[in-house]
This record gives structure tokens, C-alpha cells and sequence, in this order.
């Protein structure tokens, strides 16, 4: 499939309600915050797998769009297949750690890795531990989500009317009760920006097919990610940015600034609890020459 050969950018928003969009595990699984503004963060990392997820739902197993960054998954096997893929076989440990030689056999790896994964050629990937098959920087790109508005998370006591062990059940004189905590965000509203380089796409082999299947992630990835963590997320807009050519028509930042999330009128002051409790407008008159907007969702 030909590379995309268009720049792009693209402003999300997502919601959450009554959940936990990111749990911080070096904080108890707390929501992540920003200390210093209280408001929401939801990791660039958290987002990718969410997409992964989808792709691997969606595709189930096309050839094409495998996940190299799956659960459970190890990386070496990973790369093996992909210098077998090229017909080198029985390697001793020193060569697995290196890239062949010639250069362009090597590139022969990394050309497999992107066409098989799509978490590659999107994504990129150091695929150098142990058994080397190459390194990719990856055309697509997500930033750290951040809550419009600061957030309050709460600790929720739950019950659960079972144990685990019949010694703790004797315990409790089969009361048979255990209690535990929940961490939610009564409701935030959350803003991620992404980049798509064309010019990167062309070492990757990143598609217009698969620019449609990244839109399509990011529009329905919360449908299929329902937990009790996370059981009302929804995405509410993507913005994207489309330059004319490859290497774009006006810095980032410019268009993202065209994007503006205020109140709506009259909620002011009380905490926000839904979507309705916002605008969200574009700047269209904005927009410098050779670069369109559209919105997809």
C-alpha cells in the first residue's frame, strides 16, 4: 500500500464519567493528576493500547494487522520472526544481537516488522533487545491527555459479599464479607493532541487505509474497553488538521490553538458533569493557507 502523503494533526476529546480513565500504580491506582493545576493526565501509553485493542478486535488477525506490542506478548519472538522472514535461520547469540550485513538485508527486517505489525509502522518500535530486527520511529503520535478543567477524585468503599479463603471465612464467622476501595473521577473531560508525519510514514509503510483505521479507533476504541474502572468513557470529537503536503503548511500549535473548550452558559458556576456543560468551537477563518479542517466525530 502507497504512504500517506499528506501532514496531518488532530485534537481529541474524550469524557469520563463516574470511572477512572488512568490509574497511577505508583499511587494506589489514584487517577493520574497533575499537582500543581489538580487537573486529569491520561498517558500517551494508556491510548495507544486502547487502539491496539481495537485494531485487534476489528482486524482479527488479517494479514497486515498484527499487534507487536500485545499482552503478553515477547519481543524476541517478535523480532525472530521477522529475520526468519528473510531466511536467517539457526543464528548463534551473538549474531541475533546484530543486524546483518549487508545494510539492506537488515532493512529487509525492519521493512517486515512494519508490514506485519501495525503498531509499528504507526507507532514505531525499539526492536533491539537481545534479538535485533531494528528500530522504527513511528509516523503517528500522541501527547498526554489533560483534563479541561481540574478534577476531584473520589475513594469509594465497596463490599464484596465473599472471601477468598475458608480460613478467613472461619475468621468472620461466615458473615463472609470483604471490603475494598474504588477510585473514580466523578467527571472530567479530557483533550489529547496527535501528529501524523507523511514523511515518516514513507519509511513505514503507513497507508491511507491505515490513517481510516486509526480515525476509526479513536472514534469507537471506548465501546470495546467498557470495565468496572471505566464503564462510561466516550470520545465527543476529533478535530483533524489536513496540510496540503508532506512536510505541512503551519506549525502544530497554531492549529490546535484554533480549538477552543469553554463552559456553556450559564454552568459556570458549578462542577461539570456531563458534555453538554461544554462548547467546543473551531476556528475555521483560522486556518492558514493550505490547510483544511474537518470534523469527524
Amino acid at each position: 500500500m502507497t504512504a500517506i502523503v499528506h501532514r496531518y494533526e488532530f485534537v481529541y476529546l474524550f469524557d469520563v464519567t463516574n470511572g477512572n480513565p488512568n490509574g497511577d500504580p505508583d499511587a494506589g491506582n489514584l487517577p493520574r493528576l497533575d499537582p500543581e493545576t489538580n487537573c486529569g493526565l491520561v498517558t500517551d501509553v494508556a491510548l495507544k493500547r486502547k487502539i491496539r485493542n481495537f485494531v485487534t478486535l476489528d482486524k482479527d488477525g488479517a494479514p497486515g494487522f498484527a499487534i507487536y506490542m500485545r499482552e503478553r506478548a515477547v519481543l524476541n519472538d517478535q523480532h525472530l520472526l521477522g529475520r526468519q522472514a528473510v531466511g536467517l535461520t539457526n543464528e548463534s547469540k551473538e549474531e541475533l544481537k546484530k543486524l546483518p550485513k549487508p545494510e539492506a538485508k537488515a532493512r529487509e527486517i525492519t521493512e517486515w516488522m512494519c508490514a506485519n505489525f501495525f503498531d509499528v509502522r504507526t507507532f514505531g518500535a525499539v526492536m533491539t533487545t537481545g534479538v535485533n530486527a531494528g528500530q522504527v520511529r513511528g509516523p503517528v503520535q500522541l501527547a498526554f491527555a489533560t483534563s479541561v478543567e481540574p478534577v476531584l477524585p473520589l475513594e469509594i468503599s465497596i463490599t464484596r459479599m465473599a472471601v477468598t479463603t475458608a480460613e478467613e471465612a472461619e475468621k468472620q464467622s461466615g458473615d463472609n464479607r470483604t471490603m475494598g476501595r474504588k477510585h473514580i473521577v466523578p467527571y472530567g473531560l479530557y483533550r489529547a493532541h496527535g501528529f501524523v508525519s507523511a514523511k515518516l510514514a514513507e519509511r513505514t509503510g503507513f497507508s491511507d487505509d491505515d490513517l481510516q483505521l486509526l480515525w476509526s479507533a479513536l472514534i469507537n476504541m471506548f465501546e470495546h474497553d467498557r470495565s468496572a474502572a471505566r464503564g462510561e468513557m466516550a470520545a465527543r470529537k476529533l478535530i483533524v488538521f489536513e496540510h496540503e503536503n508532506a512536510m505541512g503548511n503551519a506549525p502544530a500549535h497554531m492549529l490546535f490553538d484554533a480549538v477552543k473548550v469553554k463552559r456553556a452558559e450559564g454552568t459556570e458556576d458549578r462542577p461539570a458533569r456531563s458534555f453538554a456543560d461544554y462548547r467546543v468551537t473551531v476556528d475555521a477563518e483560522a486556518m492558514p493557507t493550505g490547510v483544511s479542517v474537518r470534523e469527524l466525530l
